[in-house]
């Protein structure tokens, strides 16, 4: 009989244990599956998983010093993010652009530009490939908001680390710019070569950008040094003659002399290759829609759609045309094969 008491407790205590035994399981499986993603946000900077990210750094040519600066190829893509494109932009636009950052270097070291450098460096920190600034700099230029926009900017890099872009199994050409004229250019349109992914799309959302539209001034002297062009008698500037699909000048005539609507921007040094002009008395008025090259991913297009709601994949799968999201493993043990 005690025997059967000293069961019946056992079992009775196993019955009444058994709930708190699967609770306490179960909720531990379930504390596991719910844990955050580890970002730069919510651990402070993040700049400990964005350095041991990879074993590859960038030389980078710094111009203002005559330096060369090794930097982590993911802090190197944090400092491009940060000059290139607001940290206020919805975190979607800034993981594009951290996914376009990160492909355009990885292109320039396999493929490195013609560009003059020193020896010793893979990029300047300039226009001429990525603008780039380090955390010193971007703590005085930031002051008081240094913490929030660089905790932003390393989320962003942080969500896309080890992706780049690719076209049938290649890095592409990740060519950005800040604002469009509302549609983007295609590459030949504007440079040498004709490049698949890089079309001309709609990008009605630049409206938005401070630098949508612009006017510029010039005296006619000034207007025609530059030019190297005597402008009519007639009080007129001069015809342009044909736009591209991106509904930027093509090509102008200028009292008989042809010039592209790239040697005119470039040479007057205007925000954009759309342009209309008239005489005004002594002076040649220019009048500007977008800011940049035009081919690629619009920044402010880029925000607009990340207001939206679209993704960063949206994003780059809406300006750069057929292009893939790819592991950026194989590309850099490329790389480390080069190194040795």
């Amino acid at each position: 009989m005690k025997r059967i008491l000293i069961i019946g407790t056992i079992l009775c205590s196993i019955i009444v244990g058994l709930p708190a035994m699967l609770v306490i399981m179960f909720s531990s499986d379930e504390i596991k599956s719910t844990q955050p993603v580890q970002t730069a946000a919510s651990t402070g900077t993040g700049q400990e998983l964005l350095e041991n990210a990879t074993p590859i750094s960038i030389a980078v040519y710094r111009s203002q010093e005559s330096r060369i600066e090794e930097v982590p190829l993911e802090e190197y893509v944090v400092g491009v993010v940060a000059s290139e494109m607001p940290a206020s932009f919805e975190i979607e636009a800034l993981k594009a652009q951290a996914l376009t950052a990160r492909t355009y270097i990885l292109k320039q070291m396999l493929e490195p530009s013609d560009i003059a450098m020193p020896d010793g460096a893979m990029v300047t920190d300039t226009v001429h490939h990525q603008v780039y600034k380090n955390l010193e700099q971007l703590r005085q230029e930031w002051d008081k908001d240094f913490d929030w926009r660089i905790n932003r900017i390393r989320e962003a890099v942080l969500q896309t680390q080890g992706q780049v872009l690719t076209y049938n199994g290649e890095p592409i050409t990740a060519a950005f710019f800040s604002t469009s004229n509302g549609f983007t250019e295609n590459s030949e349109d504007y440079w040498p070569n004709e490049i698949p992914y890089l079309r001309s799309v709609e990008s009605p959302w630049d409206t938005n950008s401070p630098r949508f539209t612009g006017t510029t001034a010039f005296s006619v002297g000034e207007f025609q040094q530059k030019l190297g062009v005597q402008l009519p008698a007639d009080g007129s500037v001069g015809k342009i003659t044909n736009r591209t699909d991106g509904k930027r000048v093509a090509s102008v005539n200028i009292n008989g002399k042809e010039l592209t609507g790239r040697q005119v921007r470039e040479k007057l040094a205007l925000d954009s290759s759309d342009f209309n002009w008239r005489r005004q008395g002594d002076q040649v008025i220019i009048e500007t829609k977008g800011w940049g090259h035009g081919v690629g991913m619009s920044q402010y297009g880029a925000n607009g759609m990340a207001q939206e709601g679209k993704t960063y994949r949206e994003i780059i799968e809406h300006y750069y045309q057929g292009v893939a999201v790819s592991p950026v493993d194989p590309y850099i043990g490329q790389l480390v094969v080069q190194k040795d």
